[in-house]
């Protein structure tokens, strides 16, 4: 590997990355590029061998094809978990690494905060709060309930370990089932459908791949409990949102606290908007203060392996998408 390989950083703010780079390597070579729509021009004229690079505006526009054409880098370190918006590679031109885990424990507390937020009725408390009503009220525990979490990668093992302090029951699914820890019992992927209805809540952090694309339509709906509360922090497409919202419309899904949706942003016009048993939130589960730094420093750790020619960690697999 070179000794000093040409870097391009991808962000809509890389002032605080270029920082970080040079205080760790004061002889890298690089660029900075703030956009979608400038970064082809960039990587041809500067043919750099490593992109870091950061979806900050979305899919729609992300510039893919620069990377991944014949005259892309090397490397490509994606800043986030999820790489649907890559498509596919050839991993033999091309390795991609990814930051999943960095997030895992802020996303499984956006989870229990969308699951508490229901059970205790913050909502109805915020109302009789500001009509200064003393309401008798009661509040619903998550000791002794069940919880299924689709998808045990980082997210969901860390969703896990927090749901056996609630003194929960988990579920778990996952493509190479394998006993793991705070997990009462792991599934294969295929065995979805059969544990849906034995639920009280729902747990989505699988990655947007061709096999869980529509994972959760109409059919796997109908077959929750009744009542369920559910929390979806994979990626938009997972889900069928239509038939969520026909589920949620008439409360055979109780409640759902959704951080990721087909279209984002979320238009105006969708009903979800309308519903008061939903939380919106604009795909921040895993946006949190010191974010951006641990993703970088996870790069960084790699950049300090790609220069002594060693095995790059996090290497997704085109095939698996994770």
């Amino acid at each position: 590997m070179s000794d000093t390989p040409r870097i391009v950083l991808h962000n809509s703010n890389t002032a605080p990355l270029a920082r970080w780079l040079r205080a760790a390597f004061p002889q890298a070579e690089y660029r900075e590029c703030n956009s979608y729509e400038t970064l082809p021009a960039l990587i041809d004229s500067y043919r750099p061998e490593i992109v870091y690079s950061v979806r900050f505006a979305g899919t729609p526009g992300f510039p893919r094809d620069a990377l991944f054409g014949a005259g892309g880098p090397r490397w490509v370190a994606n800043g986030g978990a999820g790489t649907d918006h890559f498509g596919q590679w050839d991993p033999q031109k091309t390795t991609v690494t990814n930051a999943a885990g960095v997030a895992a424990g802020m996303m499984a507390e956006y989870i229990f905060g969308g699951f508490l937020h229901f059970t205790l009725d913050i909502s109805g408390l915020q109302q009789d709060k500001d009509a200064r009503v003393w309401n008798a009220r009661t509040v619903r525990p998550l000791a002794g309930k069940t919880l299924l979490i689709i998808g045990l990668g980082h997210t969901g093992q860390a969703v896990a370990a927090r749901a056996r302090a609630f003194g929960m029951k988990v579920l778990g699914t996952r493509a190479r089932p394998e006993p793991m820890e705070h997990v009462d019992e792991v599934h294969a992927a295929d065995d979805l459908h059969d544990l849906l209805p034995h639920a009280d809540f729902i747990a989505v952090s699988t990655p947007l791949i061709p096999a869980t694309r529509g994972l959760i339509g109409a059919q796997e709906i109908a077959a929750m409990k009744p009542g369920v509360i559910f929390a979806d922090v994979s990626r938009g497409g997972v889900v069928d949102q239509t038939a969520l919202y026909d589920a949620l419309s008439v409360g055979h899904v109780a409640a759902a606290a959704l951080d990721v949706f087909e279209t984002e942003p979320l238009p105006e016009i969708s009903p979800l908007w309308a519903l008061e048993n939903v939380i919106i939130s604009p795909h921040c589960s895993s946006v949190f203060a010191e974010w951006e730094e641990a993703s970088f420093e996870l790069f960084l750790q790699n950049l300090g392996r790609w220069m002594r020619g060693e095995g790059l960690v996090n290497i997704v697999d085109p095939a698996r998408g994770y």
